[in-house]
């Protein structure tokens, strides 16, 4: 859930950074970073009011929690609401890391960041005590060291981010209801996804939840690269908005939506063919509903790859305001649908179903939407479904056929998910791709081999 909300407040903070660099005015540069500042400090008060009085009152008596496990419940929520809270003043810090296209410092962050969580797994193990409030602890520790890193390196590289006290009511707004509306799509998201659990919990128990978590840890693992790869796109959309250059814009789009979606299938492969394999070597049991909830939960994850840079594009804009309501809308409609759908008897995996075409139908509206800002938006988005389906749907059903050729299963796996990388890397080069960018590829290689 912080994940969500900090990334959609990063985005609206690298949004104004970002288009500001391209207009070169470093001076109103400076502006707009003290304004979101300030901006992201008024969120976390209102955050942390919020919690401390609804959200403590809706785990102490409305959630389905053993009374014995009540304290370390309260405990877990008031670390993370710490975590989240280092978070939200961080976002600036990482905005302006971003807008500058300080990608390498920003992976180098991360990277400590995962480093950091995985010592802190391997502390839990040698604890005897409970573990799930130690582990929450260290998260917030965690949290609050990476943002120590985002704003020790952001202090160092960009003197914009040396504060100072600085107020302008008329940039405040634009900033808040920016961050406001952009904050609405995604708490739309979170909603959702934090309400389809109580629902899951409600009509089947803890067993159900279990197997959507593992499906959204595996999900996780995959999409980071490609939100990583997505992130080193956004500025540049934003930059070339800013400076008029919208043919150059549109073209970062739609190359952008088809390489994540492209990445994220590369990766994601294995586990729509051989997610029990994969299950049961990690977990060593297949819980209940957890191969069917990675599958569905990664085609819904290859559908929105598709949104990520439309997404960006009309950030770039500023108009977020209708946008955010229909998509925002569309999003919470998973909700009451997922409770009518559960309530007439279907099983869980009902929920995913409804947010894959929640998800197919929000993507077809967000292109309709920009193509009322920019033309030429809808002739480009045939081009690009026709390249992803016919490489989705024409390598899927060949990697399908390839057949289990050793006994251990190991091996198999292995064997199997070279193969089915095979298969995807060639119909990506003889379909996915046009020819300049297939010359471009070959080049590079023939590099590497010179």
């Amino acid at each position: 859930m912080m994940a969500f909300l900090s990334g959609a407040m990063s985005s609206a903070s690298q949004r104004f950074l970002a288009f500001e660099l391209g207009k070169n005015n470093l001076e109103q540069l400076a502006k707009v970073f003290k304004m979101s500042l300030n901006i992201h400090w008024l969120i976390m008060l209102i955050v942390i009011l919020v919690a401390q009085t609804l959200g403590l009152w809706f785990i102490n008596t409305e959630l389905v929690i053993p009374p014995d496990r009540l304290a370390a419940a309260n405990w877990v929520f008031q670390c993370a609401l710490f975590s989240f809270s280092c978070t939200v003043l961080g976002v600036p810090y990482n905005a302006a890391i971003i807008a500058h296209e300080k990608m390498s410092a920003f992976a180098y962050i991360s990277i400590v960041d995962v480093l950091l969580k995985l010592i802190v797994v391997t502390l839990l193990a040698a604890y005897d005590g409970d573990k799930l409030q130690l582990y929450a602890l260290l998260l917030a520790a965690v949290s609050l060291l990476t943002l120590i890193c985002y704003y020790a390196y952001a202090r160092w590289q960009f003197t914009v981010t040396r504060f100072s006290w600085y107020w302008n009511t008329s940039l405040f707004k634009t900033l808040f209801s920016y961050t406001g509306w952009n904050l609405f799509g995604n708490v739309a998201a979170v909603a959702t996804n934090q309400g389809i659990n109580i629902l899951l919990n409600l009509f089947f128990g803890a067993t159900v939840n279990a197997a959507r978590a593992i499906a959204f840890q595996v999900n996780s693992a995959v999409t980071g690269f490609v939100s990583s790869l997505q992130m080193s796109i956004n500025p540049q959309i934003i930059k070339s908005y800013a400076t008029d250059n919208h043919d150059y814009m549109l073209q970062l789009v739609f190359s952008g939506a088809r390489y994540c979606f492209f990445l994220l299938y590369f990766l994601s492969v294995p586990f729509l063919l051989q997610v029990e394999t994969i299950l049961n070597i990690w977990l060593g049991v297949l819980p209940d509903y957890s191969a069917m909830f990675c599958r569905l939960v990664i085609i819904d994850s290859l559908i929105i790859s598709l949104s990520g840079t439309l997404m960006t594009a009309f950030q770039a804009t500023g108009r977020i305001k209708s946008y955010q309501m229909v998509v925002g809308g569309l999003i919470l409609c998973n909700l009451p649908l997922s409770y009518l759908f559960l309530s007439l008897g279907y099983n869980a995996q009902v929920t995913m179903w409804i947010s894959i075409i929640i998800s197919l139908v929000a993507l077809f509206v967000r292109v309709f939407l920009l193509s009322r800002v920019f033309p030429g938006v809808l002739a480009k988005f045939k081009g690009l479904f026709y390249k992803v389906i016919t490489v989705f749907g024409f390598s899927l059903s060949l990697a399908n056929m390839i057949p289990a050729m050793y006994e251990n299963v190991i091996i198999n796996f292995a064997v199997s998910c070279i193969l089915h990388w095979l298969v995807i890397v060639l119909c990506i080069l003889t379909i996915g791709i046009d020819g300049q960018e297939r010359k471009f590829v070959f080049n590079k290689i023939k590099n590497i081999l010179n």
